[in-house]
């Protein structure tokens, strides 16, 4: 493993001193018997505040000599195991550590809704809360309003393991500190790859069935003319698709969710300037210029709807695209129907042996636009919070930080070892200096996500590049994707700069989140409508206006602000350096050689 390599283009070198303001707020008058924490969902505990807690380290040092029970609100993913401690993960950290959660769970599908009444009603509250998944506005007004405490007091204090990932990489503290100098959740961290060769640059890839392609003599398409060609071709043979490859159901030349995790957004970084639509979720884009735009008010985005439309038109686009739900998204993948799809991993949806990833298309110009934030790897601000009814917060914290040793983390990302189950993701084995290394089992035809969901646990952690060969093998299914971003990807990411991860007041988070519900909503609706009934340079124009009626204006001058106020600081001198370092690279390793 090149560690030299592993290094380079983490993001940043973030100064959070600069912003970094102690200040006493909502914290936990706590017991001083860290031992005696209490059972159960809540009850009638009270939240209480004071200064933070105090206690001895020593007294933190597992497997504590009496047992404690904390309680915990955690998801799980349906058909999985719905019963945390039945997971061999948390059966051995409670061996480890002495320390049982007494867990509320909540089925993923039905989190949303159920955690925002856990979070309003202090007797469903529990000590922490593990997979909260919680955005900006919400750990800010659940900071505010004294429901949960400010962590970065107990990070250095009992957190060793999230302190020392906070030493090396300070721009991720700095990410998860408010503009008050608070950090009020504990982030998911996972480096793969670095800068222009980060696994999370691309999002939903497109996807072509090569086994179609050989079969009808066709070439890998260049440009969107080309790739038009080849779903014709695919439409017009499908009955001898149907024949030679026992296809039962209709061929479908491409699919996808439109809207979702698995637009085809991708597709239209060849029109106009090339910027595309990467963040479906607030639809900005950064210029080479540092300005920030909306990348669905440029006449690239114009084009490209136009194109999809034509296709759509011409029966190439699955009409259950604008409405599908991921199962059958999946289903009708499974069952061959598909030429071309667009997702993370196509193992997912087909096997991966008759698929290889679609290369940037040329229209007006060649371009892939990075995912905004990609280039500090994949990270969640508010994965995991600590609560105002937590009676020993120093307790919860020391052993949350268990999940950030760089043993654990992994297993908690991906999933274990020795179970009494078909499969595992990890065998037992050593690495080069004879120490205790987690080995990647292969997947074979098993979809990595479905194998991953039954085993792992999620929650707060961190997977660093420096990792990969030492405590953990890279997986398979993510040093192909990572061979394919820095392969075919990143030699076509032209611009300089992604969106960083800032974290907004709580005035200018509301704002945002405010301004975003009809722009957002404006932008979704007239894609999926445009591409299914065309529209006018009329329709573009009252389009632009009903825009700046929503508040465009500001809400890109808010985005532009913290942009500004991040270089301005130097934060983001090392991202760009080292996303260009990348781009300008077309071979090499990616940053994550873990055989």
């Amino acid at each position: 493993m090149e560690k030299e390599k592993h290094r380079k283009g983490k993001g940043t070198t973030m100064k959070y001193h600069q912003i970094r303001k102690r200040m006493m707020a909502v914290a936990l008058a706590a017991s001083m018997a860290v031992t005696a924490a209490g059972c159960g969902s809540g009850g009638n505990k009270a939240p209480q505040s004071g200064a933070v807690q105090d206690v001895d380290t020593a007294d933190l040092e597992f497997p504590l000599k009496e047992k404690a029970t904390l309680t915990g609100l955690i998801s799980y993913p349906a058909n999985t195991e719905s019963e945390p401690n039945n997971r061999t993960i948390f059966k051995r950290l409670q061996e480890k550590t002495n320390v049982e959660i007494s867990w509320t769970a909540i089925q993923g599908d039905q989190w949303g809704d159920k955690i925002k009444l856990a979070m309003a009603n202090k007797n469903s509250l529990t000590d922490f809360v593990f997979s909260a998944g919680f955005g900006d506005s919400d750990l800010l007004k659940y900071g505010e309003q004294g429901v949960i405490i400010p962590l970065e007091d107990y990070i250095d204090k009992y957190m060793p393991n999230l302190k020392a990932v906070f030493d090396k990489f300070p721009e991720y503290r700095t990410m998860s500190t408010d503009t008050n100098g608070h950090i009020w959740a504990f982030p998911w961290i996972e480096q793969l790859g670095s800068g222009k060769t980060a696994i999370q640059t691309v999002g939903a890839m497109s996807f072509i069935n090569k086994k179609w392609m050989d079969f009808l003599g066709l070439e890998m398409p260049e440009t969107t003319d080309e790739f038009e060609q080849v779903l014709l071709a695919f439409r017009d043979n499908a009955s001898k698709l149907q024949a030679e490859f026992n296809i039962d159901g209709s061929i479908i030349p491409m699919s996808c969710i439109l809207n979702g995790g698995e637009d085809p957004a991708i597709l239209i970084n060849g029109f106009g300037e090339g910027y595309g639509d990467a963040d479906s979720g607030r639809h900005i884009a950064v210029t080479d210029d540092l300005k920030v735009i909306c990348s669905a008010t440029q006449q690239g985005f114009k084009d490209g709807i136009a194109w999809l439309h034509k296709l759509y038109e011409e029966g190439l686009i699955d009409p259950e695209a604008f409405t599908q739900e991921w199962s059958t998204y999946v289903s009708k993948g499974k069952s061959g129907r598909y030429g071309v799809c667009f997702t993370w991993d196509v193992g997912n949806i087909d096997n991966i042996a008759d698929w290889v990833p679609l290369p940037a298309l040329t229209a007006d110009t060649r371009n892939i636009t990075p995912a905004n934030g990609s280039f500090t790897s994949g990270y969640d601000r508010g994965r995991c919070v600590v609560t105002s009814i937590a009676e020993n917060p120093a307790l919860v914290c020391a052993w949350i930080d268990q999940m950030y040793d760089p043993f654990q983390s992994p297993q908690n990302n991906w999933g274990t070892y020795g179970e009494d189950d078909e499969f595992d993701i990890f065998v037992l084995g050593k690495n080069e200096n004879g120490e205790d290394m987690l080995q990647h089992a292969p997947l074979g035809d098993a979809s990595p996500v479905e194998v991953r969901e039954a085993e792992n646990v999620a929650g707060p952690l961190a997977v660093l590049d420096e990792y990969y060969g030492v405590y953990v093998t890279c997986p398979d299914d993510a040093q192909y994707r990572l061979d394919w971003i820095e392969q075919l990807y990143t030699p076509d990411m032209n611009t300089k700069y992604v969106y960083p991860n800032v974290f907004m007041s709580r005035e200018d988070t509301e704002k945002i989140s405010n301004l975003q519900a009809d722009i957002q909503k404006t932008i979704n609706a007239k894609k999926s409508d445009w591409i299914m009934n065309g529209f006018t340079d009329g329709d573009w124009d009252k389009f632009l206006k009903d825009l700046d009626a929503y508040g465009l204006e500001e809400y890109l001058s808010i985005f532009q602000k913290y942009l500004d106020s991040y270089y301005e600081e130097g934060s983001g001198d090392a991202a760009a350096d080292s996303g260009a370092e990348a781009g300008a690279k077309e071979q090499g390793g990616t940053g994550t050689d873990a055989e």
